[in-house]
């Protein structure tokens, strides 16, 4: 009888999309096997629709007492589904206790203080933050089961599109409208913590020069839920630095869910941000992408895609607090982000869209871009 097989990977939208590559390594290796996935609800859309999965189980993020119940009942329903082999990519305290619970003959995770037992076979896990690709860690697990690392040219990142999200994605861009032939260059400005955000400064330099930049750009600015002001304001702002034709590049939009965001990249002729989520879904598509890295590194974490591709990775160098475990930041200026400047920043942006599209106009003049603290 074919395998069942339950993948666990809770949390972070760009974890899940890290975990993507593992998800079809194992569906080579096991072509017969029932594969469920178990995520949290928000980031569920990434493997919703992912060919190489028969189910995809959903839980939110509960708290107090109203999680203790909903994990022992999620523990229930692993138990009745008798699965063969869980691999716990998440490794947290919630991630091993499914994985215990399901009494799966297989049992893998990571190497952890005080969890090892829950698992049959526990793979070590360095402590250190080494600059090594959080897919080629991940996929350390599947090791065991005899699967061999993936590389990003033979099985990237990936999340399927959704027909009709792109299709509400075509509306909207109409309606602001941005014609066939205009460039759709994607911004986006949050981040799921402090370490990781970008000036709001600095985005409002960096758009008012991609607006001046060439008459053919149309700039999208996105963001988190709890950003959505954030994005307003870099747009506002931007566009009193610019002339009324140049301001009108930049468009208002609204919100977009993660099935809509994947859809706009498809559409996109580059993409800006830093490392977050909609950068990771950014990688399962074609588009070019200028990555900012702060306290995290580009060895760990830059697009997992084809180097076809093009990506550029923009970071400081030298310093001796990077990369860090992004509790606190030591010198307390969040400098491995502040010193990124929009200039850097929008010459590796032009330098993508001419290698990806023909030549580009050149900025209008250097003072466009103002400063950023």
């Amino acid at each position: 009888m074919p395998p069942k097989i339950l993948l666990i990977r809770l949390r972070l939208i760009g974890d899940v999309i890290f975990t993507t590559p593992a998800i079809r390594a194992v569906r080579r290796a096991f072509p017969d096997a029932s594969i469920t996935y178990l995520v949290e609800d928000h980031a569920a859309p990434v493997v919703q629709d992912n060919p190489h999965l028969d189910h995809v189980m959903e839980i939110d993020r509960a708290r107090g007492w109203r999680r203790v119940i909903q994990d022992l009942t999620v523990a229930q329903q692993l138990r009745h589904q008798r699965f063969d082999i869980v691999v716990d990519f998440h490794g947290g305290p919630r991630g091993s206790f499914f994985t215990w619970a399901s009494g799966a003959n297989i049992r893998l995770g990571y190497e952890v203080k005080g969890r090892s037992w829950m698992y049959t076979t526990a793979v070590a896990r360095p402590r250190e933050l080494r600059p090594r690709h959080s897919v080629e860690n991940q996929c350390d697990l599947l090791a065991p089961l005899g699967i061999p690392a993936p590389s990003p040219e033979s099985i990237p990142v990936e999340m399927p599109l959704d027909p009709h999200a792109a299709q509400r994605v075509a509306e909207r861009l109409t309606l602001a409208g941005t014609a066939a032939d205009e460039r759709v260059i994607v911004l986006h400005v949050s981040a799921g913590n402090p370490f990781r955000r970008w000036p709001l400064d600095a985005f409002v330099a960096l758009v008012s020069g991609l607006a001046a930049a060439d008459r053919r750009h149309r700039i999208v600015l996105t963001s988190g839920p709890s950003d959505f002001s954030a994005a307003e304001q870099v747009v506002s702002q931007a566009r009193a630095q610019l002339s009324a034709a140049e301001g009108g590049r930049i468009l208002a939009c609204g919100d977009f869910s993660l099935a809509e965001l994947r859809a706009l990249l498809d559409r996109a002729a580059l993409y800006i941000g830093g490392d977050s989520g909609p950068m990771h879904i950014a990688a399962t598509t074609e588009v070019p992408i200028v990555s900012l890295y702060g306290p995290t590194l580009p060895a760990r974490s830059r697009p997992w895609r084809d180097p076809r591709w093009a990506s550029e990775s923009i970071e400081t160098a030298g310093l001796d607090c990077r990369p860090c475990d992004q509790r606190r930041c030591v010198p307390g200026d969040f400098r491995c982000l502040a010193r990124i400047r929009p200039e850097q920043v929008l010459n590796a942006a032009m330098a993508l869209l001419a290698r990806s599209g023909g030549n580009m106009e050149r900025p209008r003049t250097t003072p466009t871009l103002g400063s950023a603290g």
